[in-house]
């Protein structure tokens, strides 16, 4: 039977992949022995935003299919893909739903001991930089001294970062606000801040409900990718399980896109949205579920770099040296 726990990271018995001063700390996570797989349940973490694993979630597929292994599900809801990459690395969870690019570059910089399963084909229009419709911002390069809201190492992050050097700035040629999703979305129905770099299905929501346009178009300055991993003990011990969920998750991926409607429907009350506004957020998503290769990891590469030179990783990451599961 599929159970569904509560987070067990509360912030006093956990130290933060991110600090208060910045984003990644060179001393994140020593304190905790890391666990090894149990062999008795699968545990699956996850955001409301993870779009295949909660459809998978919902209707009890991953459940069925383990049942033959003896195995059952546990689930555990995060509120963003840092802490809960964080409870992979300490094994409190064995399998991570799909993470912002982004997420995994913070957590190799932090020494996290992570595989990655499974991605997701390019999504770049599924993430954008907003601005109100009457703004009188109608370039990248005039976001100069503006204020930005966005959510910290989040694909967006590394968007608006990519963006602003395509606009011949820089962070520091703006005031970056770092806001979660909910967060955001007030400031920048209020005004309190001038432009907003967002994904879906937030982005969705805020294109159906007020009038903004849209500063990021093609060509794409970042690919956005989602990535899927696994706590290293739990990938050695059972590739068997990851290839059945993996297996699932390509399969949800090829069913959202050929049911569009259907799907949207179904996420609908989940994510607090409606239908038509779900339905254009997953139009601009790929779920094309692919293994991942080391000489696909480029954009990783990039996102790194970009964020060691803006002083918000604590050292350089090689992208490739990483632990990659590879189907049989």
């Amino acid at each position: 039977m599929s159970m569904h726990k509560p987070n067990p990271f509360s912030p006093t018995r956990r130290r933060s992949l991110i600090t208060l001063g910045g984003l990644a700390s060179a001393a994140l996570l020593p304190s905790f022995a890391r666990a090894a797989w149990d062999g008795k349940a699968v545990r699956i973490g996850y955001q409301k935003s993870s779009t295949l694993t909660v459809l998978a979630k919902a209707r009890g597929a991953l459940d069925k299919r383990l049942a033959p292994l003896g195995l059952k599900t546990e689930w555990f809801e995060f509120t963003s893909g840092l802490p809960l990459l964080e409870a992979l690395n300490v094994g409190s969870i064995d399998f991570s739903a799909d993470v912002a690019d982004t997420v995994p570059v913070f957590a190799q910089a932090a020494g996290a001991r992570l595989t990655y399963v499974a991605q997701e084909a390019p999504s770049p229009t599924a993430q954008a930089i907003v601005v109100p419709e009457v703004s009188p911002i109608r370039s990248l390069a005039d976001l100069k001294g503006k204020k930005i809201g966005v959510a910290k190492a989040s694909g967006a992050h590394y968007l608006l970062i990519a963006a602003l050097a395509k606009g011949g700035l820089s962070p520091r040629d703006v005031e970056v606000a770092y806001l979660t999703p909910a967060d955001g979305r007030a400031a920048f129905e209020k005004g309190a801040i001038d432009a907003w770099a967002i994904w879906d299905p937030f982005l969705a929501g805020v294109q159906r409900q007020s009038k903004v346009r849209r500063l990021t178009g093609e060509p794409a300055v970042a690919e956005y990718k989602r990535y899927y991993l696994a706590a290293d003990s739990f990938a050695e011990a059972r590739p068997d399980v990851l290839a059945l969920i993996f297996d699932e998750l390509k399969q949800t991926g090829r069913w959202v896109k050929a049911n569009p409607k259907e799907a949207a429907a179904q996420l609908a009350p989940v994510w607090g949205l409606d239908a038509d506004t779900v339905e254009l957020a997953n139009g601009r998503r790929s779920y094309d579920v692919r293994a991942v290769a080391a000489d696909q990891l480029g954009e990783q590469q990039r996102i790194a770099d970009a964020f060691f030179d803006e002083k918000l990783l604590p050292k350089k990451v090689v992208a490739t040296e990483v632990r990659l599961w590879k189907p049989a």
